[in-house]
């Protein structure tokens, strides 16, 4: 029978721009690995499939909070050790890495984990990020593509540079078979590497790849090698279309949709009651810094919006065909509005817990419905878990929704395999 499945997306304090900000935020243990470890636990606890770390490589405004703290394959090798089942997803960027040194410690990862290592496959955005790695600015969207698509080639030939049965351990003979150990012997627009790796075959043979495809070259490469994809939909009806799309495309490369779990990200505050939950937002909605969340609002949707009275609703926008500005946050926005009504303050808060992501406010019964209805719909496979504030929100889902979801048979009892790769395909 078909399941869920599950990420925890480990992110600072939690996804609420402001849940840092909180007097019970656990900011002054961003720099403590124990703080991680105790997440990857509690992930571990809820059976999830995976905690997940993005990346990035420039530093934001430093009044608005610590995102990047520890570097993640450094803190994943350390809760890793801290942890049994729970798969461990680090973001590696193509853009600023090479090859062989991304998939030299991804396998030691796997080896350190026992076979529990994702790579989360990115090609980075930001030009403040170029600037760190000697560029003066983002290469072209699709040279990046490009460079990602030769870069993953290339990691997987590495991986396979050693066959499953290539250690002998023979002490009157031979380590390893040497018609076991190959070469790659790349040569391509990007990359030249030699091989083999340095590291013998991991448990898994190799890491999963994940991908956050939303452009045409982003779809098409999550649809070539990805094993679990990332996605945004607020609404339902997007998450069914994207889904239907990438599911034709990995068709059109000629591997099987049903290998491939699309998991949208997905933010929720949970409660005994409705009420309870929308006060959980409430809480964190207050301690969002007004004019600098109505200064992001007016960019957004490219009207002053500080004359808004925070609490009532969002005045009457322009449909989309007649905005002129970035339209796919615009879009995102004129869908939040549509589908919940809510006033403008509420409205800040949504766009600063996740941003346009699904946002599901409720009991644990009534989130599971949601959770039910898009995995039925075609919606999703799952989900990449948001927590708007940790780690009390985590322990909310984990305590709270998922006891539900498996008392329906939509979500494991039990771990019944120890990689990665074996949660996504229970």
């Amino acid at each position: 029978m078909r399941q869920l499945h599950f990420n925890a997306f480990l992110w600072g304090c939690g996804h609420h721009g402001a849940a840092w900000r909180h007097p019970d935020s656990p900011a002054e243990r961003l720099g403590d690995i124990g703080y991680y470890e105790e997440l990857a636990r509690t992930a571990e606890r809820g059976l999830l499939d995976a905690v997940f770390f993005a990346d990035g490589h420039a530093v934001r405004d430093p009044a608005a909070g610590a995102w990047w703290f520890l570097e993640p394959l450094t803190a994943l090798s350390a809760m890793a050790r801290a942890t049994e089942r729970v798969g461990l997803v680090t973001t590696v960027s193509t853009t600023f890495s090479q090859p062989f040194p991304a998939a030299r410690m991804l396998a030691s990862l796997d080896h350190i984990s026992g076979g529990r290592i994702g790579w989360n496959v990115v090609t980075s955005m930001f030009d403040a990020e170029a600037r760190n790695y000697g560029l003066e600015s983002m290469p072209a969207h699709e040279d990046r593509y490009a460079r990602a698509g030769e870069f993953v080639d290339v990691a997987l030939a590495l991986w396979d540079s050693w066959g499953e049965q290539a250690l002998e351990f023979d002490r009157n003979g031979r380590f390893a078979d040497p018609d076991q150990v190959r070469s790659i012997d790349h040569r391509g627009a990007h990359f030249r590497v030699d091989g083999p790796l340095t590291v013998p075959r991991s448990p898994q043979g190799r890491p999963v790849l994940f991908q956050a495809g939303a452009s045409g070259p982003g779809r098409d490469l999550a649809a070539r090698c990805a094993e679990g994809i990332y996605s945004v939909a607020y609404d339902k009806d997007s998450a069914i279309g994207y889904r239907r799309d990438v599911r034709r495309r990995v068709r059109d490369a000629g591997r099987d949709p049903d290998a491939v779990t699309v998991m949208p990200g997905l933010v929720t505050y949970v409660g005994s009651t409705v009420e309870e939950a929308r006060a959980k937002k409430a809480e964190l909605d207050a301690l969002l810094p007004t004019a600098q969340s109505l200064d992001q609002l007016s960019l957004f949707v490219q009207q002053d919006a500080h004359a808004w009275d925070l609490d009532a609703p969002v005045p009457p926008l322009p449909p989309l065909s007649e905005f002129t500005g970035p339209q796919g946050r615009y879009q995102t926005i004129l869908t939040i509005v549509e589908k919940d009504r809510p006033t403008v303050r509420e409205l800040l808060g949504t766009l600063a817990a996740g941003g346009g992501h699904a946002t599901m406010i409720g009991t644990p019964e009534s989130i599971a419905d949601e959770i039910e209805d898009w995995f039925r719909s075609g919606a999703a496979d799952g989900f990449n878990l948001m927590p708007p504030r940790y780690p009390d929100h985590l322990e909310d889902f984990v305590d709270e929704v998922i006891p539900v979801l498996a008392r329906r048979g939509l979500f494991r009892t039990e771990y019944t395999a120890a990689t990665l790769r074996g949660h996504l395909a229970g």
